[in-house]
């Protein structure tokens, strides 16, 4: 990933409210399926991710969570604005494409981290 700007761009974004389901397609072809889940319990907030990866926060109780809006963050990224409040992640378009591309991994290490902990991928 390149410090000075995004070197990835899309071609188009959807947000498919029912389905709880953010698509990006990039303009190299590459075309991913988010799940508002994992896009939240993945967020790039200091919130979730902390100052580094050993303060990284596990999300749980977050099943059932919506994407309410997308915001344009210049011409590099997105906020995500999610229903249970949380909007404060930037969304880079080299990250989307980073979870794109290791979004099976990513999410295997969190149903196994979520189980490990006692905690639940549903709302208490």
């Amino acid at each position: 990933m390149s410090s000075f700007g995004t070197r990835i761009q899309p071609l188009e974004i959807r947000l498919k409210r029912e389905e709880r389901v953010l698509e990006v397609d990039f303009k190299d072809g590459q075309c991913f399926r988010f799940p508002a889940e994992f896009l939240r319990v993945e967020s790039p907030s200091a919130e979730v991710q902390g100052h580094s990866p050993s303060q990284k926060t596990l999300v749980a109780g977050r099943r059932h969570v919506a994407i309410t809006s997308l915001e344009p963050v210049g011409n590099y990224a997105i906020r995500i604005k999610f229903d249970d409040n949380h909007d404060s992640g930037i969304f880079t378009w080299d990250l989307l494409y980073q979870y794109g591309q290791e979004q099976e991994e990513r999410w295997q290490t969190y149903i196994e981290s979520i189980k490990e902990s006692g905690l639940s991928r549903d709302p208490k």
